[in-house]
């Protein structure tokens, strides 16, 4: 093959692979406008530190029991209300054999008065459906964007999310050593 139209073959090859990643990972029937995942990462920034649970403990984040299907809400009540992508009033995990997960985050609104429906992503919120005391009735909306949902990225439940006896953590021993070290001086 001569030179040229070898380069144009391997363009077109390089174009069609590149075209293949852009591909949401999350490939569902009910999957929302392409738009939506750019707009997604907005909260991937500002949620992915809370891939270490204690992290959003700290910042406000209160654990509940676990949900089947959903996992375990860690809500921060400064939060509710917000439909703010940066701003999920919940966070969702599961166990893992290293401890809590990330799976999934939520926006909560309340369904007061003269409420209307929220849109995000260009999504509509679920519900009114009645949360526990102090929500009450309010509007949410599930984003699956740490763990795929077959079911799709805003469906409120997953199939592959269950409530099981807590998996044992499995933590390596610490030297003596290590114990003295003040590991904030060098995170910070």
């Amino acid at each position: 093959m001569a030179p040229r139209p070898l380069k144009a073959v391997l363009t077109v090859a390089a174009a069609a692979a590149f075209s293949l990643t852009a591909v949401p990972a999350q490939a569902a029937p009910t999957d929302p406008d392409p738009a939506a995942w750019a707009q997604l990462t907005t909260t991937y920034t500002a949620t992915g530190k809370y891939g270490y649970a204690p992290l959003a403990v700290a910042d406000g984040f209160k654990p509940t029991p676990c949900v089947p299907g959903m996992g375990y809400h860690y809500v921060n009540p400064a939060n509710v209300g917000q439909t703010d992508p940066a701003k999920p009033a919940a966070l969702l995990y599961v166990d893992g054999p290293h401890g809590r997960k990330l799976v999934a985050v939520e926006w909560v609104v309340q369904a007061k008065d003269g409420v209307a429906r929220p849109t995000m992503f260009g999504e509509d919120f679920q519900g009114p459906d009645t949360l526990p005391d102090p929500l009450g009735p309010s509007y949410t909306l599930h984003a699956w964007i740490y763990k795929t949902n077959p079911s799709g990225l805003f469906n409120p439940t997953n199939p592959d999310v269950t409530c099981g006896p807590a998996a044992p953590t499995s933590t390596p021993p610490q030297p003596e050593w290590l114990a003295d070290i003040d590991w904030t001086d060098l995170v910070t």
